[in-house]
């Protein structure tokens, strides 16, 4: 059995041995002297100084992770998004008196002592001796960074987060080794600014800039006193000092944090005294970031984006490079978003489709000739409440969106681009009945589909014989059967692949089949938004674009995907296509949505049993598509209330067009009305 009087002597003998092989050595250290392999500390003391001096000379922090700004194209916000907030600043945007707290409360001498504090290591241990447990609080400033660095570096990664906090003989000397590399290399402001940059204030809030925001409503450069010295006193634990939700804890370590200020003379007794008996009081900035804070409609655009960054190879070679570039944050990010084309077009949704309706209104506006995404929006709040939804239904699930929607006849246009680029004439003419087998057709497989089925017109009273401009304006399926059988299934599905539609919103295949041109695969208002926009623009494509800039937080500027534009069809074509969607809108099923001061060309899409309606069309200015469907479990909008109203009969250019037109007459409003470029074509009907 061990005397009492040598337990004890053998325990602190430990104690400081362990330590020692840590810290108190430091003070050889910090002036970048090796460790002493050998001697009468023993191997404990060996062994860490082999882990010293066998790690790489290079500590290379990473950047911080911060907040990006998404902003539209006149400079609005739309929306902060993070993984951690926070806003890296210089010093001089650091109040003083914050930097004085700091150093009072966790290393007083930390201006005349190097990596290690030798007196601090002293003062810890005699102040420990007596606990049974291994001396802690020594640790300086930079020794507290470099810990940070390891956190962060960890991310949000919780088993590594533990790993870099662990109080380990390895990790302190890790910790220690850097700290020296960092006390050469960098000014003791330096690593005062970076410490005050990196650290968790708690809240939500990385970093002094967010945690004065979060806290106080204030900058870092305006903290006064006494706010400044209670965030001094939060770095010890964010969540047992939190003045949220213990502010009688976080007043005692705020004035604790004035006691020592008052102690190391930054501050006089009376100062001291008076912020003292002055209570906490709080402005609190609640944390709001993500795509849920945007306004107007906006999220869906700024989801769509947060989709560009991570999926575009422009910002990074992998998908973890573009995660990491994303999670890294401040980036300042500008878009192509019009906030009064927005303002139109959610306006437009949802007055004609409420929240709470089980059908949604769904629309995307994109700009002729240059690809630009200028409004984006639907009826359903983004969220993920009652009534919410963060899934973006004018795209495909691959950009975060549904399956789209079949489109109906505003897939027409497309077979007759084909068509008219085969060298058929608008003047065709079929003798298109009511009801006809679907013709026999193959595509580009050789896959073959005999004579089958039947297809038939919307009334029993739309009969031929027709052309192509009068079946166009009344939408006539059994004509458009017989021009996509002449055409060929193949060139139709080029002239779709052509125009962005290469498949499904889904990710399946595109069906190629009879059914082609009655719109039958699923497909989404971005998309045909843009199909549109290609006759406006001549039959030159623009791929869609949403992003003009990004900004990193150096100041450099990542590469942003252009629109990529080329011509898929004569300007011949193009232009023949808009004079017949000219008499859609004029006298045709889209009469409902013409404009009465500016040309317009558009075409109507009604499914089977009305489960989805549809409107596309242009201006020389603009292009969009909206759709209305139930899309909790696609119904029949007969009878439906939508918007307010029991919905009667639903077609594409009564429910759907009012959309389109509204949206379109408020986003053009005050500018002046261009003309579209009409062809002369021969006569129809017979």
């Amino acid at each position: 059995m061990h005397s009492p009087r040598s337990g004890p002597a053998g325990s602190l003998f430990t104690r400081i041995l362990r330590f020692l092989g840590v810290s108190v050595l430091a003070g050889a250290l910090a002036a970048g002297i090796a460790l002493p392999v050998a001697g009468g500390l023993g191997v404990g003391a060996k062994s860490a100084a082999e882990s010293f001096n066998g790690l790489p000379d290079a500590f290379k922090a990473p950047p911080l992770s911060q907040a990006s700004q998404i902003y539209d194209a006149d400079g609005g916000l739309i929306a902060t998004v993070y993984d951690r907030d926070r806003t890296v600043i210089s010093g001089d945007h650091i109040a003083p008196v914050m930097r004085t707290a700091l150093i009072d409360i966790e290393d007083n001498r930390f201006y005349q002592h190097g990596a290690a504090d030798l007196q601090g290591v002293l003062r810890a241990l005699n102040k420990n001796a007596a606990t049974g447990g291994v001396a802690q609080g020594a640790s300086t400033l930079t020794q507290q960074y470099v810990k940070n660095v390891f956190v962060e570096q960890a991310g949000s990664d919780q088993k590594a987060v533990l790993e870099a906090q662990r109080q380990t003989l390895g990790r302190k000397i890790q910790e220690l080794r850097y700290a020296i590399e960092l006390e050469r290399t960098l000014s003791k402001d330096q690593i005062l600014t970076n410490y005050l940059n990196i650290t968790f204030f708690g809240e939500q809030a990385y970093g002094i800039e967010a945690a004065a925001t979060r806290y106080f409503s204030v900058s870092a450069k305006d903290l006064s006193l006494p706010q400044a010295a209670l965030l001094a006193g939060l770095v010890q634990s964010p969540s047992m000092y939190d003045p949220v939700t213990h502010p009688q804890a976080a007043k005692q370590r705020r004035d604790t944090v004035l006691n020592q200020m008052a102690k190391y003379g930054s501050i006089s007794a009376a100062q001291a005294q008076r912020a003292i008996s002055t209570p906490v009081r709080l402005k609190v900035s609640a944390p709001r970031q993500g795509c849920i804070t945007a306004h107007l409609g906006e999220g869906f655009f700024c989801d769509y984006v947060h989709r560009i960054v991570l999926s575009d190879p422009a910002f990074g070679r992998t998908a973890a490079e573009r995660r990491a570039l994303w999670s890294r944050g401040g980036l300042q990010i500008r878009t192509t978003l019009s906030p009064k084309a927005q303002k139109a077009l959610q306006d437009s949704v949802t007055s004609h489709a409420y929240t709470t309706d089980d059908a949604a209104a769904v629309m995307s506006l994109v700009q002729p000739g240059t690809g630009k995404i200028v409004a984006m929006g639907q009826s359903r709040d983004y969220g993920l409440g009652a009534h919410q939804t963060e899934i973006n239904l004018n795209v495909g699930t691959r950009m975060g969106g549904g399956l789209g929607f079949p489109t109906g006849s505003t897939f027409k246009p497309i077979v007759a681009a084909a068509a008219l680029e085969k060298g058929m004439s608008p003047d065709q003419k079929y003798p298109a009945p009511y009801s006809m087998p679907w013709p026999a057709m193959s595509d580009c497989a050789g896959n073959t589909y005999p004579e089958n089925g039947e297809v038939h017109n919307d009334s029993p009273s739309l009969t031929g014989p027709f052309g192509m401009p009068d079946a166009m304006a009344q939408s006539v399926n059994t004509y458009f059967a017989q021009l996509e059988a002449d055409t060929g299934l193949c060139d139709v599905a080029k002239m779709a692949n052509a125009l962005g539609i290469t498949a499904q919103a889904g990710g399946t295949k595109l069906q190629v089949v009879p059914s082609l041109t009655l719109g039958s695969n699923d497909l989404t208002p971005l998309e045909m938004a843009n199909v549109y926009a290609t006759f406006a623009n001549h039959g030159t494509y623009c791929t869609p674009v949403a992003l003009t800039s990004v900004t990193k937080p150096d100041g450099g500027s990542v590469p942003v995907p252009g629109a990529d534009c080329h011509p898929v069809m004569s300007a011949e074509t193009a232009d023949t296509i808009t004079t017949m969607l000219l008499g859609v809108v004029q006298d045709g099923t889209g009469k409902p949505a013409g404009l009465t001061d500016r040309d317009s060309a558009g075409k109507t899409g009604t499914t089977d049993e009305s489960k989805q309606v549809w409107f596309a069309g242009y201006t020389p200015e603009l292009a969009g598509a909206a759709v209305v469907s139930d899309t909790r479990a696609p119904r029949d909008l007969d009878g439906q209330s939508i918007g307010g109203e029991t919905v009667g009969q639903a077609f594409g250019g009564t429910l759907a067009g009012p959309v389109w037109r509204d949206s379109i007459e408020g986003a053009l409003e005050g500018q002046p009305a261009g003309t579209l470029t009409t062809t002369t074509l021969p006569g129809s009907g017979g």
